[in-house]
């Protein structure tokens, strides 16, 4: 219990007034003085229980201690009912994952929900600030800056083994993947499909003209959004009045992750960080294996239509229950072989223009663009018209024409977000 003690000293130390002064009294004092009183004008923090919920066995393994690469020394102690940076309040957890931990809080200065995101251990600036203070700097009325999920806050926090980056965004509904498997048959039906990717196209459409490029667009970076806040204000009250289980260890708590409400908002597109800003093409891997590009498999030079060509690949994975190319992994030769087999027989051979971006190619290919038979892999018999057998042959004709035109060897022939919104089957019955 020691933890939960220091959580409520940590409480009882702050003494803010219980009433904000309103927009005139703020104006009537000095410059000077404003800023001060409006850095203390905050809500109290609530006292959070320090007993009452289910003690987890000390010795098995929970939440983030299951992760392969999890050092606790890597992790900050977050415990329920601090307050970090003199302002935000943790709440409850909302998730975990190899580089941080993810916890609602309370914004005591503003008064509203936001979601903390508390990273392992570094002292490097972590590039998503910069994406994020970049893209607010610019300041362009667009339309798709809703649709991108941006830092709002950060802050670094001490912990017992070093310095952790903080990060705050507005809150967010569940991920996309975690939506589908709501559903049945876990793939999204067309009717909700379409409209989802209008957003997120919406959403890449700005960053492209902003010369930002996401890098990472997959279903678990696609957020619902909440329209209705009330949902936040009862997961409040719950942790308060059934607090989540816990594993308790000398040095710090394993909380229980809740889960967050189905909502029906907007989507978003999240986590910028893996994002770069590029007037030029760039270099280097990137994207996840499942869904990467062919110029970034071959050390190509890459853009913006790496963006296009994951978005093809999110569509078949949310509407066909899987990937699109089966070898997640890329590790060696033979899975880039087989890799590529697919894609021949999915897209057709690339053009020897292509081929000749890389040296890379002639492991696979021949100067003339001839697929190597010593690559030990043989080209499958199938087609995109086979493998999709979820619609008639009006529609299907029409996804796969809209799927064939993100699936472009050469990346100057992919569309961009702005012209892929005008698709046919994109647009569908909504217009």
């Amino acid at each position: 219990m020691k933890l939960h003690l220091s959580c409520i000293r940590t409480v009882k130390c702050l003494t803010l007034p219980l009433r904000r002064p309103n927009y005139f009294e703020l104006c009537s004092l000095p410059l000077s003085q404003r800023k001060t009183v409006a850095s203390i004008s905050m809500s109290q923090p609530r006292v959070f229980p320090a007993s009452g919920f289910p003690i987890l066995d000390p010795f098995k393994k929970f939440e983030e201690e299951t992760l392969p690469d999890y050092m606790k020394e890597r992790y900050y102690p977050v415990h329920v009912g601090e307050v970090l940076n003199s302002r935000y309040q943790v709440i409850t957890k909302l998730g975990f994952g190899s580089s941080s931990t993810v916890w609602l809080c309370r914004d005591l200065r503003e008064e509203r929900y936001l979601v903390l995101k508390v990273h392992v251990r570094t002292r490097r600036q972590l590039p998503e600030v910069e994406i994020s203070n970049y893209l607010k700097a610019k300041n362009d009325v667009h339309g798709g800056e809703k649709y991108v999920r941006l830092v709002i806050d950060s802050f670094e926090v001490d912990g017992p083994y070093g310095t952790h980056p903080c990060l705050l965004y507005q809150p967010a509904g569940i991920d996309i993947r975690d939506y589908m498997h709501c559903l049945e048959g876990d793939a999204l039906p067309e009717n909700l499909l379409r409209p989802i990717l209008r957003f997120i196209l919406i959403a890449l459409d700005h960053l492209h003209e902003a010369e930002v490029i996401h890098t990472d667009v997959q279903p678990d970076n696609i957020l619902l959004g909440i329209d209705d806040e009330s949902i936040l204000t009862e997961m409040e009250e719950d942790e308060i009045s059934n607090p989540a289980p816990r594993k308790q260890l000398n040095d710090r708590m394993i909380y229980a992750t809740r889960a967050m409400p189905l909502t029906g908002g907007e989507p978003m597109l999240a986590d910028l960080g893996e994002a770069r800003i590029a007037k030029e093409k760039q270099t280097g891997l990137i994207m996840p294996s499942v869904y990467r590009a062919p110029e970034v498999m071959l050390g190509m030079n890459w853009d913006n239509k790496v963006d296009i060509w994951a978005l093809g690949q999110m569509t078949w994975t949310l509407f066909e229950q899987g990937h699109l190319f089966k070898t997640r992994n890329l590790e060696n030769e033979t899975d880039y072989a087989q890799r590529f087999a697919k894609m021949i027989f999915l897209l057709g051979p690339p053009p020897v223009e292509f081929l000749e971006q890389s040296e890379e190619t002639v492991k696979f290919w021949d100067r003339n663009g001839i697929w190597k038979a010593k690559a030990s892999i043989d080209i499958p018999d199938q087609s995109l018209e086979n493998l999709e057998s979820r619609l008639d042959s009006k529609d299907k004709a029409l996804f796969l024409q809209f799927l064939r035109k993100t699936l472009r060897w050469l990346p100057e022939e992919r569309p961009t977000a702005k012209e892929l919104l005008l698709d046919e089957w994109l647009r569908g019955d909504d217009y």
